[in-house]
């Protein structure tokens, strides 16, 4: 019977590991890797980890946090190197916000309700932030649909909103009335940013991630589409020389096949 010599499983052999991968004899790769190299990386990670959680696979889920989690751990060792933060730092730093975050808690307040735990969470982040803007501490590199959420959900609680969901809609209506109506280059990139901006808005209000639903409507796309093209296939029909009345007819062929599978 052979004995499992491999380290065991836990933070710190994870660190350990890590560590060695880094230190003299390490791997060459990951000795000239820096904050900056690493963070492509890191980003594919978590959107590996998002496509897990859509995909419902624990398996899967569990596989993607480790490499994830491996991502972090390593930012913290090239931390620790160049003795800017420790592990210890990055857990009480974690730590602290948790304490002071929720206070309805860990502390006498109170919040009985989720919409009442974000109303104090933001009171807390606003006083943490006394001089800056409602909107600082937004990364740029959120995806643009994100970004326009989180503008907008930043501005709302800081009391710039519509009064009601038909104001709201009203102003998704004028944004595209004027993208019709736009004539140059620059106007057109102008107003269709207006009305994608007022059309998350809109979503937002309806409490819909609009990140999340053009993902799903674009890869439901793509799929009827994939349908469509076997199709063509069948009747040897060319997409580009159809009438627009065919192509329509077409893909409502691939929807309904589509539906049947699902």
């Amino acid at each position: 019977m052979t004995q499992d010599k491999s380290p065991p499983a836990s933070l710190a052999a994870l660190r350990r590991i890590i560590a060695t991968l880094r230190g003299p004899g390490g791997c060459p790769w990951d000795r000239v890797q820096t904050h900056q190299s690493l963070a492509p990386y890191l980003l594919e990670e978590t959107h590996e980890t998002l496509e897990a959680l859509d995909c419902g696979d624990p398996q899967k889920l569990c596989e993607e946090l480790g490499d994830l989690l491996f991502e972090v751990l390593i930012q913290v060792q090239l931390a620790e190197e160049a003795g800017t933060f420790t592990m210890r730092d990055v857990f009480a730093g974690i730590r602290d916000k948790l304490l002071r975050r929720h206070p309805h808690v860990f502390a006498d307040a109170v919040a009985e309700t989720p919409e009442a735990v974000i109303e104090q969470w933001d009171e807390l982040k606003a006083g943490e932030r006394a001089g800056e803007s409602a909107l600082g501490g937004i990364p740029p590199s959120l995806p643009a649909l994100m970004q326009a959420q989180a503008i907008q959900r930043r501005a709302s609680r800081a009391g710039f909103s519509y009064e009601s969901l038909d104001q709201v809609w009203e102003a998704v209506e004028e944004e595209l009335s004027e993208l019709r109506q736009a004539q140059t280059p620059a106007e057109r990139r102008d107003e269709a940013g207006d009305a994608m901006f007022a059309l998350a808005n809109l979503a937002r209000e309806l409490g819909v991630d609009a990140e999340d639903a053009l993902l799903f409507t674009a890869r439901r796309f793509a799929t009827q589409f994939g349908t469509m093209e076997a199709i063509l296939e069948e009747k040897r029909v060319d997409l580009r020389q159809a009438p627009i009345e065919q192509k329509l007819a077409l893909w409502k062929e691939a929807k309904a096949r589509q539906g049947s599978r699902l």
